[in-house]
């Protein structure tokens, strides 16, 4: 007995783990739920615990280059002291929150290269940590981050990338910003190079963040609240989103500083 327990410690045997996910789909608000499947290995073994995460690879600045991070924004525990068998099987259900701050992975069949989020099991067995590669889950935006990035689209405004940065905004409860690059349409070049679009949520809409890329100087949103547009969730009207646009770009400074 006591050398299995030292070939479970070291290892060897290990049981094995997976997460099954209920859906592949969610959204900013919602929550991922599944399964963490279990399966003894050829020792018993005992667990401290087992947690299911939320984790994403965020973009960290590192002098004049990046490195990449990985974070955890939500956790769950689903299992605490247990014995596992070997052999054994066991199925423990999980739900784990995605806040409404979460960043979108999906929109309309276009995908955001590079970003991507999901649970991802860990599973502490004597004071080591085993964690499992996260499952992919496509988060998919709210109806009104859909209607803003369809009345962009609409003013010419080409999706060119985005990215996951570490730090927080103002409003965020998230370690780190969802930034949206988009290419402006031909009248708008002498003003700006690229278009940035972060969205904040609030309880009662979303604030959309604009900001100028001008000639690799990336600006903020201007003076006096320019360059920022509160959206109620219920507010779809592609429309009427895309004068309120309009009117928020026009008030970002232009290329040579002036508004």
């Amino acid at each position: 007995m006591a050398f299995r327990d030292a070939l479970a410690r070291i290892g060897v045997g290990n049981a094995g783990v997976d997460v099954v996910l209920d859906s592949p789909e969610t959204t900013p608000g919602g929550g991922v739920s599944g399964t963490v499947e279990l399966t003894g290995g050829k020792a018993a073994q005992d667990i401290d615990e087992i947690r299911v995460e939320l984790v994403t690879t965020v973009r960290v600045p590192y002098g004049d280059t990046a490195r990449r991070e990985s974070v955890t924004f939500g956790a769950r525990s689903v299992a605490g002291r247990c014995r596992i068998e070997p052999g054994e099987r066991r199925s423990m259900p999980f739900t784990v929150g995605v806040p409404l701050h979460s960043p979108f992975t999906s929109v309309d069949g276009w995908r955001q290269d590079g970003i991507r989020i999901g649970p991802r099991a860990r599973v502490s067995i004597r004071e080591a940590v085993s964690p499992v590669d996260l499952k992919p889950v496509e988060v998919l935006p709210l109806p009104v981050q859909r209607a803003v990035l369809r009345a962009l689209a609409e003013r010419g405004f080409r999706f060119s990338g985005a990215e996951l940065s570490k730090g927080e905004r103002r409003s965020s409860v998230l370690p780190f910003c969802q930034e949206l690059e988009f290419i402006p349409p031909p009248d708008l070049r002498g003003r700006m190079r690229r278009l940035e679009v972060t969205f904040l949520a609030a309880p009662r809409g979303v604030d959309t963040v604009l900001a100028v890329d001008r000639r690799g100087r990336r600006l903020s949103e201007g003076p006096d609240g320019a360059g920022r547009l509160f959206v109620d969730y219920q507010d779809t009207d592609v429309a009427a989103i895309g004068a309120a646009l309009d009117v928020a770009i026009g008030r970002l400074p232009t290329r040579r500083g002036r508004r």
